[in-house]
């Protein structure tokens, strides 16, 4: 490629911070929940990286043929590739992408396009490299590019430099959005620092049924807790854990836990068994009487689970174990990306 910014090529990061910054100098931006993706054409030539700088080409060939039909024949896009389904964002299509089958690929690619969300501009149509403009500038390059060449699968990134307006989609937008990015406006393109933008996580809380609990890898004390909720046919499923229990609290939870023990625990889906990475005793699980409610806190849902890890928030004593229902997992959908969905062509 004969771009002056070419593959591998290192990406903007951010700070992960607990506040949305406020004050003179930000560029507010949602955050998308999906595969961060660098876009390199040089005429007929079109690369997707990742942005740990692995090659995305061969997932995503609509995307590609996409790229290929713009009238900008080189350029270079900063963006998030996504895949909606039912007016969201589904990371577990996303997920399915990831796969040696090159038929496979290419019947997902028809059945569940994907969209690349952009929000900067690296190098213009003429393969020019922007990376020493500010923020800025490139934001104006940015949605003159969009304005003139963008159509189907790609579309710009709403920014604003209102606060306020950024933390109505922190607080509005629905489980597709990953929270907000805040950029300094002032500064160049930041390659491989963290220096010039901060994220801004959304988590959510849910009331959970502990359903079972697994001891400690070394010591005979809790480990993590196991969390279930309940269905409409009242069968309650295991949909993650929570293992962020203070050192000193975890003795008399044993305790207390031990004496709750009782089968079968989860009456749907249940803990799957060992891995690669667990002992015997972690692998182990202790299915528990459903008394005892936790609410956590958690950040996506996969396939009906939190998808990560979740953090332990209280005992919620006040709540029925039947009110822990997968209902809590449902939101609403985002203005922010029903806009952003809408069809665009030329």
């Amino acid at each position: 490629m004969k771009l002056e910014v070419k593959p591998p090529f290192s990406p903007m990061e951010a700070l992960s911070v607990d506040k949305v910054p406020t004050g003179p100098g930000w560029q507010y931006e949602p955050k998308w929940d999906g595969f961060r993706c660098l876009a390199f054409r040089d005429g007929n030539k079109v690369e997707l990286q990742s942005k740990a700088g692995q090659s995305l080409t061969r997932y995503f060939p609509e995307i590609i043929e996409g790229l290929r039909g713009l009238k900008a024949s080189r350029f270079v896009l900063d963006g998030e590739l996504v895949i909606p389904v039912n007016g969201a964002l589904s990371f577990d299509d996303l997920l399915q992408r990831i796969h040696p089958a090159e038929s496979r690929i290419r019947k997902l690619a028809t059945a569940t396009p994907a969209l690349l969300i952009v929000f900067d501009l690296p190098a213009d149509e003429r393969g020019k490299s922007l990376l020493k403009l500010t923020l800025a500038a490139r934001r104006k390059l940015l949605e003159a590019f969009a304005k003139k060449y963008f159509k189907d699968p790609c579309r710009l990134s709403p920014a604003t430099t209102d606060a306020a307006e950024a933390k109505k989609w922190f607080s509005g937008g629905g489980a597709s959005l990953d929270g907000i990015v805040a950029k300094r406006t002032e500064l160049p393109y930041q390659s491989g620092e963290r220096t010039g933008m901060q994220k801004i996580k959304t988590f959510r809380t849910a009331d959970c049924v502990v359903g079972g609990f697994r001891y400690a890898e070394k010591k005979p004390v809790v480990g993590s807790l196991l969390l279930g909720l309940y269905d409409k046919d009242s069968l309650l499923h295991h949909v993650g854990f929570c293992s962020g229990i203070k050192a000193e609290e975890k003795p008399a939870l044993t305790r207390k836990l031990e004496k709750l023990v009782q089968p079968p625990g989860f009456t749907g889906r249940a803990p799957g068994g060992p891995s690669r990475w667990s002992t015997r005793r972690s692998a182990e699980w202790k299915p528990l009487k459903p008394e005892l409610i936790a609410e956590v806190t958690y950040d996506h849902i996969s396939s009906a689970r939190f998808r990560h890890g979740t953090g332990f928030v209280r005992w919620r004593p006040d709540k029925l174990p039947k009110q822990c229902t997968m209902q809590q997992l449902k939101h609403k959908r985002s203005r922010t990306l029903e806009l952003l969905l809408q069809p665009r062509r030329k």
